[in-house]
């Protein structure tokens, strides 16, 4: 079992800064304080702590403690982290919110997690505030002072390993997000992880500068970014976002030696005319996932550093996180590494038997030892079904359908959940097709992935019109009209970026969505004249 550096996120974070107080903790790049509109430069860990101190002081006065949730909503700047640590030394769990969720999302974030407050930049507050609806949530600024006070009364049980530290919503199959109750060991373990695993991907304790334009609400970012700096006193450089032109002035400024990525960014960078400069920085390695294969050999030798891929859900945390921070690595390939003697793992069949070498299945996880949840998510909010569901018969089931090769690699081969995976968000089809359905032009709607040579997957739909479109021009005035609708609604990456107007979408006999059936017709539809390309519509609605 991974050693904890501590009881809680906030204390790792207190013995960090009182070890290694001029470190710096967080640095703030040029371009990134002029998007947000704050002060460039860095932050250290004493200048941090002293920051928390206060604010969690604050937090105490107002009633804030063990057993309440706080919502944050405050992009990538560093009073995330201030706001985070501050609520988590009182035993307050944080609920990242996403800043692209629009009405219809927030409303069932807000009731589902059972806010009590929300810190939130000043543009989002009334969106939150008509999101909450009768129920009282105080909204209020990062910098603000006095803080409101809040009801009910929180415990007195001091915060520890087993804690409620986030609630951190993903993806799933069967509809709205679920919420995933995220434990202090969560995190903690995460950074511990990291630290120690070795290889390819060593930290160096105090040496590492940390780039990532990954979101915070994220997990990536939160748990592994955050907390991997915070147990080695490194320094964290969260971009606002990954800016593909300026991405390597952003690498060089920051000195970074250490990046992480998503699949969608290698195709990008390799698409930009080669320079002299192209290994003119300290990168020792990037960590991410989905790194197109054909490229990945290339990337390597273009810019002169490894990118490691690597295997974990927001279920599993460090719990049964696989990478390839060995040597052989088969890059190339979709090989994301072999699994540490911590990780338990089976592939299994439909039928529940054992997959063969280089058989596909769905890959089971589960921490070694007498803690097979360690590391883990505790539960699904609200939801002990799905939970319960998701660990059948002592094992996790991922939904990822894998193969293990000779040597004991695992190799991604696809998902067996109903996630479409555009740029790194997980976007469940069901709750896209839920707000389609309410269109009053639309009969019925069927989402499925479709492939994307830079993100991935995109968002596909197959819709049934109420009424007969005539004409070209009638089928793009209802599709734009269909997108506008969902950007109302949805955060802009779940919107469609093709929509395929259908005689019928293929249904099973109790009038269920057939989706093996829907990606053969949505690979049907791709060019044909009653399909309708709207990714370049998908852009962000200013807040």
């Amino acid at each position: 079992m991974i050693p904890l550096p501590a009881e809680t996120v906030a204390a790792a974070f207190t013995a960090t800064a009182a070890a290694h107080p001029t470190n710096p903790f967080i640095a703030v790049l040029e371009e990134t304080a002029a998007a947000y509109g704050i002060p460039a430069g860095e932050i250290t860990y004493a200048q941090a702590a002293h920051r928390i101190a206060a604010l969690t002081e604050s937090y105490r006065a107002a009633g804030y403690g063990h057993g309440h949730r706080v919502g944050l909503l405050l992009e990538n700047r560093p009073d995330f982290f201030l706001h985070w640590f501050a609520l988590n030394a009182l035993g307050v769990s944080v609920v990242p919110i996403n800043p692209d969720l629009r009405s219809y999302e927030l409303e069932y974030l807000v009731a589902h997690s059972e806010l009590v407050a929300a810190v939130a930049l000043p543009s989002r507050h009334a969106d939150i505030t008509t999101a909450a609806q009768s129920r009282p949530v105080a909204v209020f600024g990062p910098n603000e002072s006095p803080l409101p006070i809040i009801t009910p009364a929180p415990s007195n049980t001091p915060p520890n390993a087993d804690t409620e530290c986030a609630l951190l919503y993903t993806s799933g199959t069967t509809g709205r997000p679920k919420g995933c109750i995220l434990p202090n060991e969560y995190f903690l373990a995460a950074g511990a992880w990291y630290a120690g695993i070795g290889g390819l991907i060593e930290l160096r304790p105090g040496q590492e500068r940390m780039l990532t334009p990954l979101p915070v609400f994220h997990m990536n970012a939160m748990a592994y970014s955050a907390m991997a700096m915070v147990v080695t006193g490194g320094c964290l450089i969260v971009l606002d976002r990954f800016h593909p032109r300026t991405w390597w002035r952003s690498v060089r400024e920051s000195r970074a030696s250490v990046l992480h990525y998503l699949g969608v960014m290698p195709p990008m960078l390799m698409a930009a005319p080669e320079s002299t400069d192209d290994k003119s920085h300290a990168v020792r390695f990037g960590f991410g996932a989905g790194v197109d294969r054909a490229l990945h050999a290339a990337f390597e030798s273009r810019f002169g550093f490894p990118l490691i891929e690597a295997w974990a859900m927001t279920e599993t945390g460090a719990g049964a996180v696989v990478v390839a921070s060995r040597e052989p690595r088969h890059v190339g390939t979709s090989n994301f590494g072999r699994p540490e003697p911590e990780v338990e793992t089976r592939i299994t069949l439909e039928d529940g038997t054992e997959a063969a070498t280089d058989q596909p299945g769905e890959l089971l996880v589960r921490h070694a030892g007498p803690t097979p949840g360690f590391g883990f998510f505790r539960a699904y909010l609200k939801d002990p079904e799905a939970t319960a569901a998701a660990w059948a018969g002592g094992w996790f089931h991922t939904g990822d359908v894998v193969r293990r090769t000779q040597d004991g690699s695992l190799c991604f081969i696809d998902r067996r959940k109903n996630v479409i995976r555009r740029s790194g968000e997980n976007i469940s089809a069901v709750e896209v097709e839920s707000v389609l359905l309410r269109h009053p032009a639309i009969r019925h709607a069927a989402v499925a992935p479709a492939p994307d040579p830079v993100r991935g997957d995109e968002v596909f739909a197959c819709i049934v019109p109420e009424s007969p479109l005539r004409s070209p021009e009638d089928r793009t005035r209802l599709a734009n009209d269909i997108v506008a609708w969902c950007l109302d609604r949805l955060a802009y990456f779940k919107a469609p970026g093709y929509i395929a107007f259908v005689p019928e979408v293929p249904l099973t006999s109790t009038q269920k969505i057939q989706r093996g059936s829907l990606r053969d017709l949505v690979a049907a539809s791709i060019g044909a004249d009653t399909c309708i390309d709207t990714r370049a519509l998908k852009r962000r609605v200013p807040a």
